[in-house]
């Protein structure tokens, strides 16, 4: 099947690009028109609006999602040698940039069912150089506000949220980037809102923190050729910030023909339940915007997770892991901590497998998905 379209791919870019070609290319040709490539009006535009969008006030475009970790921590106070808690299970993005910050990642593990850092876990990683908490909003979830701000409070630290997988998603009257001192975004291509190459934003309400952070992405300097910091070069440049302009406007349609398609999952996936394929829990109702669908095999299920993945791919259905080893057990980063600390991320780490999930996805495709995973079971 390599070598052929698959019948449902795990993205499909042009459904969303497609029908707003046209604008796209207007908004990018301007620019190259103009002239205005770095730190322009498009860019500003943006940041204004994606902050107003995620419900607060500043919004300070960089590089990538990486740089808007890394750069804000320290525009946020973190100093060299503080710890920062951290899920054992997100991407290993969330703790290159806690050690670019010259900070500590301090691993927890996280919640079987959601997959989302379990708070409980982390009161125990709490020390007296605990600096800060980073909640990952993974696969589109948000964890959740009140348990966070309850948390956070009772331990005195800064809430720093990595929201790299959810753009405009909801819990508790919360938008993901307004809980805590600041939050980082990605609008990697695959993202519900992508960029056309790599992009990140820090958001906050705090002015003083972004001024800050805007003259750390930009070599330290306040103005040019003033350098008061040791920043760095991290710009989001003014035509990625005008493809995500024209995007915004769209994401909530995007997030919400997402959960569409997370709730048909749901319905065709019950029946399986016992048969071992449980869907990762969402306890955020529509405030989950399913950057990703996944599915967790479990031991009643007849055949493992990626023997699963193979045989859908012979049933030409794309699927993806996020992601198949946690922190602590990639070979750079081994010592996070110890196989066995993690129980749970461990084991999710053996068990999940990304479905298919993007705006146009349709039901008959959800079928196709569904339908192959029962004869992959009984076979």
């Amino acid at each position: 099947m390599s070598n052929r379209q698959p019948k449902v791919p795990f993205v499909n870019f042009s459904l969303q690009h497609q029908p707003i070609h046209s604008q796209i290319a207007e908004a990018m040709g301007k620019i190259i028109q103009e002239g205005d490539f770095i730190l322009g009006q498009s860019l500003t535009e943006f940041e204004t609006a994606f902050a107003a969008a995620s419900g607060v006030k500043y919004g300070v475009g960089v590089a990538c999602g990486t740089d808007a970790i890394a750069l804000g921590l320290q525009a946020s106070g973190i100093n060299p040698g503080d710890e920062i808690i951290i899920p054992a299970n997100t991407f290993i993005a969330t703790a290159i940039a806690v050690l670019q910050a010259k900070a500590i990642p301090i691993l927890v593990d996280c919640d079987p069912e959601t997959a989302l850092i379990d708070l409980t876990a982390a009161e125990t990683a709490v020390t007296s150089k605990t600096k800060a908490i980073i909640p990952v909003h993974l696969y589109g979830q948000m964890v959740s506000p009140r348990q966070l701000l309850d948390f956070a409070n009772r331990h005195d630290l800064i809430i720093f949220e990595d929201a790299a997988q959810a753009h405009l998603a909801e819990r508790e009257g919360y938008r993901a980037g307004s809980i805590g001192k600041a939050a980082a975004f990605s609008f990697y291509p695959s993202k519900n809102l992508g960029s056309f190459g790599d992009g990140g934003m820090l958001i906050t309400n705090d002015a003083e923190l972004a001024e800050k952070m805007r003259t750390f992405r930009n070599y330290g300097a306040p103005s040019k050729y003033l350098h008061t910091e040791i920043g760095s070069n991290s710009r989001l440049d003014n035509l990625q910030a005008a493809v995500l302009n024209i995007k915004l406007p769209y994401l909530e349609k995007w997030n919400r023909d997402r959960t569409d398609a997370a709730q048909h999952y749901n319905t065709l996936l019950a029946p399986l339940k016992h048969k071992g394929i449980v869907p990762i829990a969402n306890h955020s109702s529509s405030g989950h915007i399913y950057h990703l669908y996944v599915i967790k095999i479990t031991e009643e299920s007849s055949i493992d997770r990626n023997t699963l993945q193979e045989k859908l791919a012979q049933h030409g259905i794309q699927t993806g892991i996020h992601y198949p080893l946690p922190c602590h057990l990639q070979p750079a980063y081994q010592n996070l901590g110890n196989r066995g600390d993690f129980p749970h991320a461990e084991t999710l780490c053996q068990q999940i497998l990304s479905l298919p999930m993007y705006p146009g996805l349709s039901n008959t495709q959800i079928e196709q998905v569904v339908r192959a995973i029962v004869l992959s079971l009984n076979c």
